[in-house]
């Protein structure tokens, strides 16, 4: 899990059945030196600007409501940002 700011938002005309109704966002790490950005799946209304909590890999799959190829998803939105 890491500590990420959303930067923008990916418009797709066209997506997998699967992940219908998830927005996908673009997310800079906060932490990192590599500054790599990233699309993660949000379902808790993150926007533009949030510092957010990111989950990756298989564990993300017990996060969601149905089977969906995702590997990164928000899971946190962060109150105050850390020191």
């Amino acid at each position: 899990m890491i500590i990420g700011k959303v930067v923008n938002r990916v418009v797709a005309t066209r997506k997998y059945d699967e992940i219908q109704g998830y927005k996908l966002l673009i997310i800079e790490p906060y932490y990192e030196e590599d500054k790599k950005f990233f699309v993660a799946a949000d379902t808790i209304g993150a926007g533009v600007g949030e510092l957010v909590l990111v989950s990756f890999g298989s564990s993300v799959q017990t996060a969601l409501t149905r089977k969906a190829p995702i590997d990164a998803l928000v899971v946190g939105i962060v109150d105050q940002e850390p020191i």
